[in-house]
């Protein structure tokens, strides 16, 4: 038994709407601007809710979506970067306020590549038959990591959270392949020590940095690469797919790891017009509305590739069967 079989899968946004026009009163930009560079149209942004409210609204869905009891909640694994507190994790706030007390909780620190290694982690849990039930969460918090006054940054992320539960299944997962690259960095903000040794006050690099045209340089070229990879694994071909969903970075970026695949922009499924860059998000909230669109039915057999990439530098997919 080597498959997972998604369960359940849900997500949850912020109610607070950020559109374009509103950034544009602070930052030097336009609608049309941000549209045609990044793709997005407005976020989500959280008004005080924190990244564990946002994962315990996503497991509450779960749990009732699926009919599953919290006690039978067998480990429960958060992917974040912007976590409430150093500790306790998040996954174990989510944990104690689902009431799981039969599971044990961690988070996995691989920003925008986080739902889809904590996939694999997942599995690989699951493996052992020791664990049935495995709840797997994506969040983020951007905001609190974002340079509002960054015309660069500010345009593209968003707040949410996306989820499925796992259990072990005969078939399911077809293959993975996860990288990083420790010597390739984005800042994700509280990059340096301050304390009363340091002689230094927070500023610039507590902030999200990137370079745009190395982001895309690096998404298009590995994430491709990494899907081909994925591919020549399982002798499938790009046409043996019915979806890739990709991490929700930059419409371009997906534009572009399409062209590269060479393969329709429809076999990507697209919703950062919406919610932007929502990090170890994107692709748990992405699922989550295909479910909901009927694009994915549970026991359909569609082959679905999740692809990540992003800060560490970290990026991989998991190709699995729904």
């Amino acid at each position: 038994m080597t498959g997972v079989k998604i369960r359940a899968c849900a997500h949850y946004v912020p109610s607070a709407v950020l559109d374009n026009h509103k950034i544009s009163t602070w930052v030097d930009t336009t609608d049309e601007w941000i549209v045609k560079r990044t793709g997005v149209s407005e976020r989500r942004i959280s008004e005080g809710e924190n990244t564990s409210d946002l994962c315990i609204q996503v497991a509450k869905q779960i749990l009732e979506a699926s009919g599953t009891a919290p006690e039978d909640i067998d480990m429960v694994l958060v992917a974040t970067f912007t976590p409430d507190y150093g500790t306790p994790s998040v996954a174990c706030l989510v944990q104690a306020e689902i009431g799981a007390t039969n599971a044990f909780a961690f988070d996995l620190s691989a920003a925008c590549s986080g739902f889809v290694y904590g996939v694999s982690v997942a599995q690989k849990f699951l493996l052992t038959k020791q664990y049935k039930n495995v709840l797997v969460i994506g969040a983020d918090v951007l905001s609190k990591v974002t340079d509002w006054s960054d015309r660069g940054s500010s345009i593209l992320f968003g707040d949410g959270a996306g989820g499925v539960l796992l259990s072990a299944d005969e078939e399911g997962f077809f293959a993975e392949r996860l990288r990083s690259r420790g010597d390739r960095v984005i800042n994700g903000g509280f990059a340096e020590v301050v304390n009363p040794f340091s002689q230094r006050e927070r500023g610039e690099y507590d902030f999200l940095k990137l370079d745009g045209q190395e982001v895309f340089n690096f998404a298009v070229k590995e994430a491709s690469a990494n899907i081909s990879e994925i591919l020549e694994q399982t002798g499938m071909t790009i046409d043996d797919i019915d979806f890739i969903v990709p991490h929700q970075a930059n419409s371009r970026i997906i534009e572009g790891i399409a062209k590269k695949l060479k393969t329709s922009l429809e076999k990507f499924y697209v919703n950062i017009q919406r919610y932007g860059n929502t990090s170890a998000a994107s692709i748990p909230i992405a699922l989550s509305e295909m479910f909901k669109e009927g694009k994915l039915k549970q026991g359909s057999g569609k082959k679905v590739i999740l692809v990540g990439f992003g800060g560490g530098l970290t990026w991989g997919s998991v190709l699995l069967s729904i």
